[in-house]
């Protein structure tokens, strides 16, 4: 008996430690700070980019070959035979005067590809190719090699491979079905790097980092983030979107240097207040800082309703006239009440938004309440229209 108290006081005891170890972690949890609970808000590398290091666009004019009868109508595409016509004069062959190519079997085609950053010669990138004439399919093409130039005029890639086309179709009898697109493919690593862009990564002392958005306190905490890991006069805010930094001089050096500025945690302000209006959509997109003044609203909706019917008036026999056909237009106007909201200072837009969904305001409504809401001052945010 002594032993099984002993066992059973034992088991109190750690029973006791194990609530004391957890009361203590959750009364830490009360009272340590908030910006050490909170997990890290952004990196640099997510906010900011460095100037220059970019891709860049290409673009070329091609033939697909190979088509099952799908291709231009060379008749209505003129430029697709005289894009024929000079392929062939490269390899040769000469067109007696006046004939005229009547192939469906190729099509004239966009091809577009980006050249991504440090490419190097000989590096293979992914290219799309879309029909610029009247073909009706691209399947089971081939583009035959096109120059990619970009927008100095010089040649950065050669495109060259058969194409993918995710879609399918079919037609007979007057009756046509699809399925997705048929006339844009891509082809995956179909073009070869044949000349590298410089970049200004090696040159100069100093080199530029881009803010994603015009933001003087972004440009500051990420100023500062570096100084504090790389020593004070290392980096400083230009202005709201670049971040000028001093860099190593060795290239080698240099890449390890961004590589660790680019992992640095910054500490991100609250945005500027703003709202994005889609009007094409009625799409409504909002910030956590919008807020709003003291205000009322109210909306009511109209509705114009208008009915058509045909009246036929006919003669009667042996009269001599001709039936008539007539229309009897009925118009109504219907204009529902708009209850009054009052909003107090301070709300969060979204519970405005969520009180004027509950009287049934539509999309369309809440673009020009809020509006209105901006034009009478009570609104504390930016409007922007898309």
């Amino acid at each position: 008996m002594s032993r099984e108290r002993d066992s059973a006081s034992g088991a109190d005891a750690w029973l006791r430690v194990l609530v004391a170890i957890a009361f203590g972690l959750a009364s830490a949890a009360l009272w340590w700070p908030a910006e050490a609970r909170a997990a890290i808000g952004a990196r640099v590398k997510e906010i900011a980019s460095v100037q220059g290091v970019r891709s860049n666009p290409l673009q070329g004019v091609g033939l697909v070959i190979g088509l099952d009868g799908t291709g231009d109508q060379t008749t209505q595409t003129p430029f697709t035979v005289q894009s024929l016509t000079a392929m062939l004069q490269q390899m040769g062959i000469t067109l007696p005067a006046g004939v005229q190519v009547q192939s469906k079997n190729i099509a004239a085609v966009m091809v577009t590809a980006q050249l991504p950053p440090f490419a190097q010669p000989g590096q293979a990138i992914d290219v799309t190719v879309a029909s610029i004439g009247n073909a009706k399919s691209l399947r089971g093409g081939t583009l035959v090699a096109t120059p990619l130039k970009g927008a100095d005029g010089q040649v950065y890639a050669l495109a060259q491979g058969s194409l993918i086309v995710g879609g399918a179709g079919a037609a007979a009898g007057g009756s046509k079905v699809q399925i997705n697109h048929l006339s844009a493919g891509r082809i995956p690593e179909g073009a070869t790097v044949e000349r590298s862009v410089p970049t200004p990564l090696h040159h100069g002392e100093t080199l530029d980092l881009g803010l994603s958005s015009d933001d003087f306190a972004t440009a500051h905490a990420v100023a500062r983030s570096i100084n504090e890991a790389k020593g004070d006069g290392t980096a400083a805010a230009i202005n709201g979107r670049l971040v000028r930094v001093r860099v190593p001089a060795l290239p080698h050096a240099r890449v390890a240097f961004l590589a660790e500025i680019e992992n640095l945690p910054v500490e991100l302000q609250r945005r500027a207040a703003r709202v994005v209006l889609n009007a094409r959509t009625g799409s409504i997109v909002l910030n956590e800082a919008v807020t709003l003044g003291a205000c009322a609203v109210a909306h009511g909706n109209l509705a114009v309703t208008i009915s058509s019917t045909p009246l036929v008036s006919q003669p009667g026999p042996f009269a001599g006239g001709r039936t008539a056909v007539t229309e009897k237009a009925d118009i109504a106007i219907t204009q529902q009440g708009g209850s009054l909201v009052q909003m107090p200072e301070g709300a969060r837009l979204a519970d405005v938004v969520k009180a004027l969904n509950a009287l049934g305001a539509t999309p369309q409504d809440l673009l020009a309440i809020l509006q209105a809401i901006k034009a009478a001052g009570a609104l504390n945010a930016e409007i922007e229209v898309i």
